[in-house]
């Protein structure tokens, strides 16, 4: 059973904003008191959150869809809607947030760290909060708007100190169990490591993480074996060490010639060219490793790498190994500036809104694409007329009929606000007049009124009775 995850692709949906109230106050002797139709609620956001307990992605890895709660609808007496509750996920440390094609979002690292993933929809206005002089009740309210939706990916890069690099068996593991209280599974075949080990190392008055990474094999930056899979866990690290197998078995390979093969693979991953290099020569302990060790440390310290024989099972030459790392370890440190709270600030958006474009399509359709339109069309109820009247009207004063006709648009011809996705289409009827003398009944508006069989008859039958009146009053016996 999996028991580490460092990637996974995460599907969160924030939650949705309430709907706003249509509601007229009602009392003893006050039948119609005005509106008092409360907003919605909006809706909770999706917030990852740095937690230093969390090692692992494994529980999204289980349950990759989270969803947050919906803002509720308003009331009336003016009650607004709760707002939905904010998920909050935890992530551990060193979790970069990335969208589908691959580009960075967030790089969250530090307890405490958040970054907003999906943000909730505003809820809804009640007709308490639509009412002006012109309008005085409204027999409508706005929809909450839908919470976003979005997919992510998730990728763990390990903040450690010290990245322990080298073939499979080469002693890793071991090496981190002898100098840190971690306890990795060890053996004699190759991958024992299947996910990095975490180790803290203290050394005087530096304290200090290393990490052990799955062991490295030629074309592992081309995917083959598990490096690639783990080589990101070494990006964060200050200090890179090889540990080499003077005692390997395999006929074929040399401890230089593995040096040479871990350094070409990340050269090909790239992006660590400036980290120190130290070399582990391990178990020195074997006569045959000892000898060989020897005999390849000058042509190693000829090439600028400080080179440390130890054995990790004998527990040989691992203080000078510990203190050397945390002499480096201190010195990165020093040399990196105060860093400050991480603040994300990922692409805000324009503060003004009001901008919109009209673009006609191939078919002869006009498209309108704005933040101010497409949301106004979310949040209108299109089974009231008032309400559409009362989009109608926003649409004029932002100036979207004018721009229409300028672009050419003529009575009758196809209009679509919105994406293709979830646009709202329609016949464009040019020129209409805004205004509460065009409002009938509550939530109706003459400029979309469609034949109404029973109120016609009701007009036809009283037609009827007052020319019947009209007849009586002008009839004379004499």
């Amino acid at each position: 059973m999996t028991t580490f995850v460092d990637r996974v692709e995460l599907h969160v949906a924030a939650g949705n904003g309430g709907h706003g109230c249509a509601s007229v106050y009602r009392e003893k002797f006050k039948p119609l008191g005005g509106p008092d139709g409360g907003n919605g609620g909006r809706g909770g956001d999706v917030i990852l959150v740095v937690d230093q307990d969390v090692t692992t992605l494994l529980d999204y890895h289980h349950h990759p869809h989270r969803k947050a709660t919906n803002g509720q609808p308003g009331a009336g007496d003016n009650r607004e809607g709760k707002n939905g509750k904010d998920l909050i996920l935890p992530v551990p440390d060193g979790t970069v947030v990335m969208d589908r094609n691959g580009e960075v979002l967030a790089d969250m690292v530090g307890q405490g760290t958040r970054f907003v993933a999906g943000q909730g929809g505003r809820g809804g206005l009640g007709n308490a909060a639509l009412a002006s002089a012109r309008r005085k009740a409204p027999g409508f309210a706005l929809l909450g708007e839908p919470g976003e939706g979005r997919d992510i990916v998730l990728e763990l890069k390990t903040v450690a100190d010290v990245a322990l690099v080298g073939y499979p068996s080469a002693g890793k593991s071991s090496l981190i169990s002898v100098l840190s209280a971690a306890k990795p599974k060890i053996a004699d075949y190759p991958f024992t490591t299947l996910v990095p080990n975490l180790g803290v190392v203290t050394a005087g008055a530096t304290v200090y993480t290393i990490a052990d990474v799955p062991g490295l094999i030629p074309g592992a930056s081309q995917g083959k074996g598990l490096g690639l899979e783990f080589l990101r866990h070494v990006e964060r690290c200050e200090v890179l060490v090889h540990v080499l197998d003077t005692a390997t078995l395999e006929s074929d390979r040399d401890p230089v010639s593995d040096l040479d093969v871990i350094e070409a693979e990340l050269a090909q991953y790239g992006g660590l060219g400036d980290r120190p290099r130290v070399v582990v020569l391990n178990k020195v302990d074997i006569p045959d490793g000892k000898d060989l060790a020897d005999m390849i440390r000058p042509d190693l310290e000829e090439r600028g790498y400080r080179v440390f024989e130890v054995s990790a099972v004998a527990r040989q030459g691992l203080k000078e190994l510990s203190y050397a790392l945390a002499d480096i370890v201190a010195k990165a440190r020093a040399a990196k500036p105060v860093q400050e709270a991480t603040r994300i600030v990922i692409r805000p958006k324009a503060v003004d809104d009001a901008g919109f474009t009209i673009t006609k399509e191939a078919d002869g359709l006009f498209r309108v694409r704005g933040e101010k339109p497409e949301r106004w069309v979310r949040q209108t109820d299109f089974n009231n007329d008032e309400a559409v009247g009362y989009l109608a009207d926003r649409l004029n004063r932002l100036g979207v009929e004018d721009a229409l006709l300028k672009a050419g648009a003529r009575a009758m011809d196809g209009v679509a606000i919105g994406s293709e996705d979830d646009a709202v289409v329609f016949d464009w009827e040019p020129s209409m007049s805004a205004g509460a003398e065009m409002l009938g009944r509550r939530g109706e508006d003459h400029r979309f009124e469609a034949p109404r069989p029973a109120a016609q008859r009701r007009r036809d039958r009283d037609a009827a009775r007052d020319e019947a009146q009209g007849e009586y009053d002008g009839f004379s016996p004499f």
